[in-house]
């Protein structure tokens, strides 16, 4: 009974960090429209001011960070997804809107119900696959009443592929690595790879001055936004799923459009297409526990 107690307290725990970081990511997305940067630009500083912190960290904690060869390439080339998503996901806030863009994000769900089982070798869970396919639903709705914003939906929807797959990774190596020494070197992966994107694109030019405004919110970006927040979505994987972290993370909408309605009124933007496709997004989100407890009394019988 004592382990069971601390099993839950431990996984309660986990969870309160995840909304906690959920909350912090939903904000990342008002950042990214403040800045006035491009994508690429942007996701290049966040990456660097983030480095900078946890190395500091490293440090200032005396903490070790070595890995072996083979682990380093594999954390390294999994930061050319990471790059990728964050790229990806600022480049569709500035081709469409922020609750847009944040709508889209809840795909990944549906990505890693679909993925997480071929990457563990385990049958697809059914009940899965239904709340991700209700958030596709919501998904088509919005894209059939925002063909405006066609190429930042299709931003969107490749961010929350890559954010799958870097989640169902770090997953299993969380299991192994302490979170912050994964997030190191895979934001290393993402400095090398967006800088080596933009030598060869040209953008490393005066667009990269930043302006006053840019410099807090960019500190601010890459600070707490990102090494904070990267190592606590990374540590909250030893106990949950990389699914569940999904289903959560689907929450990150909820904050970003609430905070994006005080700072930009986008209320004012979205039309009841919008609106019908949030409702079912969300709603799935809100279910699915509930849904899933039901299923796992029946089985228990």
């Amino acid at each position: 009974m004592a382990q069971r107690n601390a099993n839950t307290s431990e996984l309660n725990k986990n969870l309160l960090i995840l909304h906690f970081t959920v909350f912090i990511w939903g904000f990342t997305s008002i950042l990214g429209a403040l800045i006035s940067i491009s994508a690429v630009q942007l996701v290049w500083y966040r990456v660097l001011i983030a480095l900078i912190s946890l190395f500091l960290y490293f440090k200032f904690n005396r903490t070790a960070f070595k890995v072996s060869t083979k682990t380093f390439l594999k954390l390294f080339f999994t930061g050319a997804i990471v790059g990728a998503h964050w790229i990806l996901f600022f480049a569709s806030i500035k081709l469409s809107t922020v609750p847009v863009t944040l709508v889209c994000l809840s795909s990944m769900t549906l990505f890693t119900a679909i993925l997480e089982p071929i990457f563990s070798k385990k049958r697809i869970s059914i009940i899965e696959i239904i709340a991700g396919l209700l958030i596709i639903t919501g998904i088509v709705l919005i894209f059939k009443f925002e063909v405006h914003y066609t190429k930042g939906i299709i931003a969107g929807l490749s961010s929350a592929l890559c954010a799958s797959v870097f989640s169902i990774i770090n997953s299993k190596q969380v299991q192994q690595i302490e979170p912050a020494v994964i997030s190191f070197f895979e934001l290393i992966g993402a400095f090398f790879w967006s800088t080596l994107y933009l030598l060869f694109t040209g953008g490393f030019n005066q667009a990269m001055i930043l302006k006053p405004s840019d410099i807090g919110y960019l500190i601010l970006l890459g600070t707490i936004c990102t090494s904070l927040a990267y190592v606590a979505g990374v540590s909250v994987m030893r106990e949950l799923s990389a699914f569940r972290v999904a289903l959560i993370t689907n929450l990150e909408p909820v904050y970003g459009i609430l905070m994006s309605f005080l700072f930009f009124d986008d209320m004012n933007k979205m039309t009841t297409g919008f609106w019908i496709g949030a409702l079912i997004i969300l709603s799935t989100i809100f279910l699915f526990p509930v849904a899933q407890k039901q299923i796992d009394k029946r089985r228990a019988r």
